[in-house]
Order: structure tokens, then C-alpha cells, then sequence
């Protein structure tokens, strides 16, 4: 069975920290069993490696996250990048046309689906194994797990099965209909009516994918359907697929299953009620502080809040309106102040914008033991790095020399340069022009070999 994990979307409802480029499965809150951060998507990975799963997924993402799925996952995974965010639909479609003409994978060949952040137990994905099975056994075009709930719950989608033939003895059901968020009221009587949480999780035979692109006369080729992919439409798999399949089938998951995706329900399982630079006073009962800045943050006489501190800005807020946080930062515009690369990470530390249309940067930049930046240059900036932490290699204009704390370099516009960590290190970069912006960059060689190499060729002639 090959496993598709669907990684995409901004966020918004875990601001401050999460942001257009880091969304909630990246936040380092949860601990793992050495009670060390790691993210949600870190603790996926890890439960797909404990049940035998991983070296059969891909993760299907967005270039804004390419850099940090790298850096949390150390490179393991083998990924599908959207050229630019179209919903789940179209995700699923690339994803499908690479298993079929990348991997080579045969038409029968079962594909499963889910997000790369649920808060689960690992039996939750030996349950996902199961999916083959059902897809098999029951004939049917899709295969649903569906979660037992705990709750009448207003914020998820329903399941409602069809009614259990006696003589059926198969340990999957039929679906007869699907229920989106209804009230609470209303949820109880579907629950009554054995009614399943959709935690959208589900597969398929191959074929059955690749015949809706046939159909549509979209190419089944995975570099074809990359260069169309702005032409598919932005629709989720549910309204194009799922509504209208007519033979679906769901098997039931009675355990541990969470949606992380507010601030109140993710603290229920943060290992810590403090990370970062902090104190919560003894008679503050029920508070969260997470601090991503370097000056400390105090919590007096304070209950039932989530206190969230990072460059892009501070969320003071009760648990129980914390979801309402999607509603009030959708008007915010900003740049992200924080983000993890392949390499490392970087911190915005001041943005100025002077007279005559010039504007400044400050970044603090870290970058990892054996990691570097690309060789490359920009057409609208100047900067100054001076180098505060580490030492490393730099190449200037295809020129190699060694860099320490307290060396200060000039990079004029246009100029080519690199840095390799040689012990982790960190810089003050300075940018200064009239368009600075992530995207002002052209890469001329990624790797530190190629990168030597072409040093070393130039010296040559």
C-alpha cells in the first residue's frame, strides 16, 4: 500500500507562531518519550516508522514547506511538491499520477490518504494498514476510517453508516450519507444512529483515481501534470470525488484520535505548561506559556489562558476563545517573522523603510553543523553579514576563505556567495535595497560539493 500525507495550508488559528510558512504539524510543542519538542509532523513520521509504513509514504506539500520538512525530518521523506496551492483535489491527483508514473505502481495497487498531523496512538495507523484489506475485500471505490466518538461535537464531519445487515460478518460499513458539522444537538442524534467522526482518512484502488484524470483529459504522467497543474480546478477531493462515489464503504476506529488544531486543544497535550524564557506564578492555574523571544514573559494571578510569544507578534487570550484567533489575523498581512530551512533558520530582528523608496532588513541567522546556504546572488539588494557565532567556509565571487566571530562581509548586488557551517553558527545579515523579498534570489548550485567543485574549475582556467 503506498500512503500519501497531505501537508498544505497556512495558519492561522495557532498565530503567533504559526504562520504562512510555518503551519501548526511544524510547532515544536509536544514531547516525545526522552521528553524532548518535537512537532506534529515528527511524531507522524516516528509512528509510521514504528508500524512499517514510512518507507512506503510520500508527503504531498507546498514549496513554502519543502525547507522545513527537510530540516524536521532529517531528509527522510520523499515528497511531492505542489508548483503553487490548489486544494486537496489536485494534490491528490499529482500525488496519484507520481505513484503510477514515477514509481511505477500497478493500476490495482491500494492508496492512502491522510493529514500529517492527527494526534494519535500508533494503533491508529496499524488500523490504516487494515485500509488495504477493506479496499480488497469490499470491491467498493472508496474506504473510510471513521472514529468512534467520545463527544457530541459541533467542529467535526460526520459519517453516517448504512444500516448493519445481521448477516454480514465484514468489520467494515457501509456509508450512507456525510454530515458536516451540524449543532450539537444534532450531532447526538447521529450518534445515536451510530454516526462515525470523519477524520479524512481514506483510499483507494489506483485506477480508480487515474480514470477520473483520463476522463477529464488530464495527463496521467506526473511531469505532464506539472506543467498543468494551475489549470485544475481549486476544489477539495470531497466536492469532486467523495459526493459523487456511490459505492464507499468505512471502517470503524474505537481509540485515541485528536485534532490539534486550536490552542486549547493542542495545550491539553503539551507535556509542559512553560517553553521558553518565562515564569507562571503558583496561584495562575490552567495557563500555557510559550515563548519564542529571548526576554522573559511573566504570568500573574491569571487563569485558563494561552499566553503565545513569537517575532510575528502576542496572543493573550482565554483557552475556550482561543479558536476565535482565525477571525481577528486574517486582516494581518505581515511578512513571517521566523521560519526553519534545510540549513537552519532565520529571525527577522527589524524591518525599516527609508526615503526614497529604500528599505531595510535585519535578520539573525543560524545554520547548522555541515549545512549551507546556496551559492547564489541577488539583482535588488546589498548585504553585510557579520558573523556573530561558528565558524565556516565562505565563497565570494569564486573565491574560497574561512570565516570566524567578528568577521564582517560586504555582498554587493549581483555578487555570488555561499557559507558552509563548519560548528553551528549564527550572523547579523544587514539587507538594503528597494525590493527585499524572499523571492529576489537566483540559486546557482545547492550542494557544498558542486559548489567547491565550480571554485576549483575556475581556478583551473
Amino acid at each position: 500500500m503506498n500512503l500519501v500525507l497531505l501537508s498544505g495550508g497556512s495558519g492561522k488559528r495557532l498565530w503567533p507562531l504559526s504562520n504562512d510558512a510555518r503551519s501548526k504539524q511544524f510547532l515544536k510543542v509536544l514531547e516525545d518519550k526522552n521528553e524532548s519538542l518535537e512537532s506534529m509532523v515528527q511524531r507522524v513520521w516516528n509512528q509510521l516508522k514504528n508500524v512499517g509504513l514510512a518507507e512506503s509514504s510520500v508527503i504531498a506539500t507546498s514549496k513554502s514547506q519543502v525547507d522545513m520538512i527537510h530540516s524536521q525530518l532529517s531528509n527522510e521523506a520523499d515528497l511531492i511538491v505542489e508548483p503553487m496551492r490548489r486544494d486537496t483535489f489536485p494534490a491528490i491527483a499529482l500525488a496519484a499520477s507520481y505513484i503510477y508514473s514515477v514509481k511505477k505502481a500497478s493500476l490495482d495497487e491500494v492508496v492512502a490518504i491522510l493529514p500529517v498531523d492527527p494526534y494519535v496512538d500508533d494503533a491508529f495507523f496499524n488500523r490504516v494498514k487494515e485500509l488495504e484489506r477493506v479496499v480488497q475485500e469490499s470491491e467498493a471505490q472508496l474506504a473510510l476510517i471513521g472514529v468512534t466518538p467520545t463527544y457530541p461535537s459541533s467542529k467535526y464531519g460526520y459519517i453516517v453508516p448504512a444500516e448493519e445487515k445481521e448477516e454480514s460478518k465484514a468489520d467494515y460499513l457501509s456509508v450512507n450519507r456525510f454530515t458536516e458539522k451540524p449543532s450539537e444537538a444534532a450531532a447526538a442524534d447521529l450518534i445515536k444512529n451510530n454516526a462515525l467522526w470523519n477524520c479524512g482518512v481514506f483510499a483507494f484502488k489506483l485506477e480508480y483515481v487515474i480514470s477520473i484524470l483520463e476522463a477529464k483529459g488530464w495527463p496521467t504522467d506526473y511531469e505532464k501534470l506539472l506543467k498543468q497543474y494551475s489549470t485544475l480546478p481549486k476544489i477539495s477531493f470531497d466536492y469532486e470525488v467523495v459526493e459523487k462515489t456511490k459505492d464507499i464503504v468505512v471502517l470503524p476506529y474505537d481509540g485515541y484520535w485528536k485534532d490539534l488544531g486550536t490552542w486549547n486543544t493542542l495545550t491539553e497535550e503539551m507535556g509542559t505548561v512553560k517553553i521558553g524564557k518565562g515564569v507562571i506564578s503558583e496561584d495562575s492555574e490552567g495557563v500555557h506559556l510559550i515563548n519564542e523571544l529571548d526576554i522573559p514573559v511573566t504570568v500573574l494571578g491569571a487563569s485558563n489562558l494561552i499566553v503565545a510569544v513569537s517575532p510575528d507578534g502576542i496572543l493573550v487570550s482565554d483557552k475556550e476563545s482561543s479558536p476565535r484567533i482565525k477571525e481577528l489575523v486574517g486582516e494581518f498581512d505581515n511578512r513571517p517573522m521566523y521560519e526553519e530551512r534545510r540549513w537552519g533558520w532565520y529571525r527577522v530582528l527589524d524591518y525599516t523603510k527609508l526615503e526614497e523608496e529604500k528599505e531595510v532588513l535585519t535578520k539573525r541567522i543560524g545554520v547548522a553543523a555541515g549545512k549551507n546556504l546556496s551559492y547564489q546572488l541577488h539583482d535588488y539588494r546589498d548585504e553585510v553579514w557579520t558573523i556573530i557565532k561558528g565558524e565556516g567556509e565562505l565563497v565570494l565571487n569564486d573565491r574560497l576563505q574561512m570565516v570566524k566571530p567578528g568577521d564582517v562581509i560586504k555582498i554587493a548586488a549581483g555578487e555570488k556567495h555561499a557559507i558552509k557551517a563548519i560548528s553551528d553558527m549564527e550572523f547579523i545579515e544587514v539587507q538594503t535595497g528597494s525590493q527585499l523579498i524572499e523571492e529576489d534570489i537566483v540559486r546557482l548550485y545547492m550542494e557544498w560539493d558542486a559548489i567547491q567543485e565550480h571554485v576549483l574549475s575556475v581556478k583551473e582556467v
